[in-house]
């Protein structure tokens, strides 16, 4: 997973950037009010919630625009009515894609996933074409210039972790979705900065893509349905090596 946890520690950092913050909060607005929604508004009681607050916090969104998204998706406070579908397809390389969709408008995202994928030399496909490889997990990533690799291990395996991945410039710490939650909260107790904390879903096996003109055409895939209002995550399986990832940014 290398290359792609590599292109999601590139687009965080991007999304750090004034220009992207109103996107970014738009879409973790949109997951904590489905997770109320879904769940309740209690994040104790309701997983999936507590992990979209994190998320915000982790962007520092205010407390009151948590607190607001909770009662609209609780129905306490008026608010909009999000469906979620999910798309499943191939890019470029034949490299399998995962997109989640939180929309207000299913003909509109439709239209529009149909789209990108066609434009960036990619086809959609039938529901569970790609789902089966993939599996929920958090991941949390640390530069390797930035961590002792023993400590890491350690830590990680105490706090209930299932595995550290070597990534090339990179550690990947990998957790159950119920476990994410208590092990990131062990580095934050910790002071360990990683470049990236999320629960993803995790491809079980890999698309090694060594051409640079295939990279190039499935990172802007990629690029274009982040950039999608209606796209809350797309998860693919693509490995590009760091050297040419970086040469590509």
């Amino acid at each position: 997973m290398s290359g792609h946890s590599k292109w999601s520690t590139i687009k965080h950092k991007k999304g750090a950037a004034d220009a992207k913050r109103g996107k970014i909060f738009t879409k973790l607005i949109k997951e904590v009010m489905v997770a109320a929604r879904m769940g309740g508004g209690n994040p104790e009681g309701n997983p999936r919630l507590r992990a979209a607050v994190l998320a915000a916090r982790a962007e520092n969104m205010p407390k009151e625009n948590i607190e607001r998204a909770i009662k609209k998706g609780t129905g306490e406070l008026e608010g909009v009515n999000y469906e979620e579908i999910n798309y499943e397809g191939y890019g470029p390389g034949g490299v399998a894609i995962l997109v989640d969709i939180m929309t207000d408008n299913r003909n509109r995202a439709a239209s529009d996933i149909r789209h990108i994928f066609s434009k960036s030399g990619g086809n959609l496909g039938e529901a569970g074409c790609v789902s089966w490889m993939f599996s929920k997990k958090g991941s949390i990533v640390f530069d390797k210039n930035k961590v002792n690799e023993e400590e890491l291990l350690e830590l990680a395996l105490e706090a209930g972790a299932e595995d550290v991945k070597d990534q090339e410039d990179q550690f990947e710490v990998i957790t159950s979705p119920e476990e994410f939650a208590t092990v990131k909260a062990a580095f934050d107790d910790k002071g360990w900065q990683y470049e990236l904390a999320e629960v993803t879903m995790s491809p079980q096996t890999t698309v090694r893509i060594e051409e640079a003109k295939t990279a190039a055409q499935l990172l802007r895939l990629m690029d274009a349905l982040d950039d999608s209002d209606d796209v809350q995550n797309a998860y693919a399986n693509f490995d590009i090596p760091d050297e040419l990832m970086e040469s590509l940014e």
